[in-house]
């Protein structure tokens, strides 16, 4: 047994209409059935990122492709591409899956 305490999600399943109890899903597990789907990620520094999630670590560094970021600046916002990014764990705030960017 380890003395690490583990971090676990309630995520229902109501809305699919296959079971009114919830089920147990480590975030971990969640992130993981979304590799090859894209995320929208809130980062802490006012930018926001937006690809196609390829792989993460145990520290949920992250690796995305077709990146396309967001970023608020005094001038208004401005938006790069990138073709790949390995994002830091710590500096995520926010992961949605599925998830298009922000609206202008």
């Amino acid at each position: 047994p380890s003395s690490t305490p583990t971090t676990e999600a309630v995520v229902s399943t109501q809305s699919t209409g296959t079971s009114s109890n919830p089920s147990t899903l480590l975030p971990l597990e969640l992130v993981d059935k979304c590799i090859g789907s894209r995320m929208h990620m809130t980062m802490k520094n006012d930018r926001e990122v937006v690809g196609v999630l390829l792989g993460f670590d145990d520290y949920v560094n992250m690796v995305l492709e077709d990146v396309t970021e967001y970023e608020n600046t005094p001038e208004g916002r401005r938006v790069t591409k990138l073709h790949q990014i390995l994002l830091h764990g710590s500096n995520i705030t926010m992961m949605v899956p599925g998830g298009e960017g922000p609206v202008a």
